[in-house]
């Protein structure tokens, strides 16, 4: 499950920054690919670690349990899910949030970008911000 937020969650930004879908979702693997692959590759190793075990129970665990994880994170969520969000494009439910659930949560807006829309661009250069300050009294 974390792997999957990690993964829409990128894919979701990049498109709320204004990529396309098929932009957003390479993006989303681009910077997160790795993370959920290495995790997937932690726990494909840990259940296999289960089949140097003498119980023949926890050998049949273990290689279900790796077989599991394997199918999961590389096939379900780093390859139909993507696939379902490309065929979709800007028609799929992923890219925004469900009317109940943007009427009752707040809009924290972390990165500041309702700020930086509304400050026009000529007063956010380093010059501006070199002409704004104050002068102080020693």
């Amino acid at each position: 499950m974390d792997d999957e937020v990690f993964l829409l969650t990128r894919m979701r930004e990049a498109y709320v920054h204004g990529a396309s879908p098929d932009e957003a979702i390479v993006s989303g693997f681009r910077h997160s690919g790795r993370v959920v692959a290495a995790a997937a590759i932690i726990m494909i190793s840990v259940f296999a670690g289960f089949i140097a075990m003498n119980s023949p129970t926890i050998q049949t665990m273990g290689v279900g349990l790796a077989a599991a994880v394997a199918f999961d994170a590389f096939v379900v969520r780093m390859a139909i899910a993507p696939a379902v969000l490309a065929l979709l494009g800007h028609r799929a439910r992923a890219w925004r949030l469900p009317r109940i659930l943007s009427r009752v949560l707040p809009n924290i807006d972390i990165e500041g970008e309702a700020l930086s829309r509304r400050v026009p661009a000529s007063a956010t250069g380093p010059e501006a911000a070199v002409r704004r300050l104050p002068v102080g009294r020693d």
